[in-house]
């Protein structure tokens, strides 16, 4: 594992609440994404690189956070954009795991 998980992970004294339920930039444009991410630094949640917007990977360059989760149920993989390393599992609070997909206009898909 990184450096950038490593740390984030030994030092975490409690979860990242996540931004909102879906892809802020998104919700606030009435876009639409394919899946979530969770920003592992401030609880940003933006679209996937595979979304039209990408707001995660936006988000990372525009804040340097090197760390993020997918925030979708049932995914506890994370990516460090730094390194370009995933991690298949992390240890991860309920709250950093929604209990369903969020579809854009923040119904459950």
């Amino acid at each position: 594992m990184c450096k950038h998980l490593t740390r984030l992970l030994a030092a975490r004294p409690g979860p990242v609440q996540p931004s909102s339920q879906g892809c802020q930039e998104c919700l606030e444009r009435g876009s639409g994404w394919v899946h979530l991410r969770l920003c592992l630094t401030c609880g940003h949640v933006g679209c996937c690189d595979s979304s039209p917007n990408r707001h995660a990977t936006k988000h990372f360059h525009a804040t340097r956070h090197p760390t993020m989760k997918s925030f979708e149920p049932g995914e506890d993989w994370a990516w460090c954009y730094l390194d370009e390393e995933m991690v298949e599992a992390i240890p991860a609070f309920p709250v950093e795991s929604p209990p369903h997909h969020y579809a854009p206009g923040g119904a459950p898909g």
